[in-house]
């Protein structure tokens, strides 16, 4: 008799977990594993993001959704392949919102940011590390050398990257800068160069580089944002203005998001999940504060109407920097 009560009890608490998933009510349940293509190598800031994205969105709706990462082209490669996929929802793309908003600018993919549905997690910061071998411990000294030497190298994750972004930003604001661009297939790849002293700065988002910078293995010159940003376990990175008083400093909201043809479930169901699970995901909150990301669980206008005022002064950096294929204002992009 007792062997039945602990049966029955056992079997009680087990089912549990299923009872909570059926309670939800999603309008889609997908009946097989979701691709989620991240269009960097591993370990770069869309790499870390998206993982955790996808441990919040099996938790809510029972199913895996699988991390592949398809770099190459500046994240358009794996985008291309989301944009081809059949358009049933089992094919999700993960990134940076500017990257998609701006690829089609730089010629190389046909898409624009209000082909997807949007589904942001977290805004990163642009910054600028140097090795602590390089001879830079402000962003002073780095500017002078942009001015004046002409050839120091830089390493990004590649052409429509966040590091590129803040370069020619840096380029537009501060007269003479020049740099050699040294590209890489990732965020990380770009952030590991600069350890190992391949190149002496990297130029990619904070996420990336936090751990290495916390080791002293970096030294973080700036920030691109209004203010200073403090870094847990670091302490305080000063922001590009207090050189560059007028350089623009936009969030870089990252995220998911699919195809807007999907079948419409699919976005009642993500939108749902964003509102109930990702808006109170303990996962998302204590990456963010490790990482110094702002927490921006966001969807739909809203994201867009975010992410929109960084496209806008990134496709015009593209087009007056002289690296765009089309004009910004062809494809309904005016300047701010």
């Amino acid at each position: 008799m007792r062997e039945l009560n602990r049966r029955a009890i056992l079997g009680t608490a087990l089912a549990l977990p299923a009872m909570h998933a059926r309670a939800q009510a999603f309008p889609w349940r997908p009946e097989r594993p979701v691709t989620l293509v991240v269009p960097w190598a591993a370990g770069g800031s869309t790499d870390q993001m998206a993982r955790i994205a996808a441990a919040e969105l099996e938790d809510a709706l029972g199913q895996r959704f699988v991390v592949v990462n398809q770099p190459g082209a500046s994240g358009s490669i794996g985008t291309r392949n989301v944009l081809q996929a059949a358009r049933d929802g089992y094919t999700w793309a993960a990134g940076a919102a500017v990257d998609v908003g701006c690829y089609k600018v730089l010629g190389l993919l046909d898409t624009q940011l209000s082909d997807w549905n949007l589904f942001f997690t977290v805004a990163n910061v642009n910054t600028i590390s140097a090795n602590p071998r390089a001879g830079f411990t402000d962003f002073g000294q780095l500017l002078n050398a942009l001015q004046t030497r002409r050839d120091v190298a830089v390493g990004t994750a590649g052409q429509s990257s966040a590091g590129r972004n803040i370069m020619e930003a840096v380029k537009a604001a501060a007269p003479g800068v020049n740099y050699r661009h040294a590209t890489y297939d990732g965020g990380n790849p770009a952030v590991l160069a600069a350890v190992a002293g391949e190149v002496p700065v990297v130029a990619q988002l904070l996420v990336e580089m936090a751990e290495m910078i916390r080791g002293r293995r970096l030294i973080p010159l700036a920030v691109q944002s209004e203010q200073p940003v403090t870094l847990q376990g670091f302490g305080t990175i000063p922001s590009i203005r207090q050189w560059l008083p007028n350089i623009p400093a936009p969030l870089n909201y990252f995220g998911l998001w699919f195809p807007k043809d999907v079948p419409e479930v699919v976005t009642q169901t993500a939108t749902m999940v964003w509102q109930q699970k990702m808006a109170s995901s303990a996962r998302l909150r204590e990456y963010a504060e490790a990482r110094a990301a702002v927490l921006s669980p966001i969807h739909s206008q809203e994201a867009f109407d975010r992410a929109w005022i960084m496209v806008r002064q990134t496709a015009w950096l593209y087009h007056d920097a002289g690296t765009a294929r089309v004009s910004p204002d062809t494809v309904g992009i005016q300047r701010l």
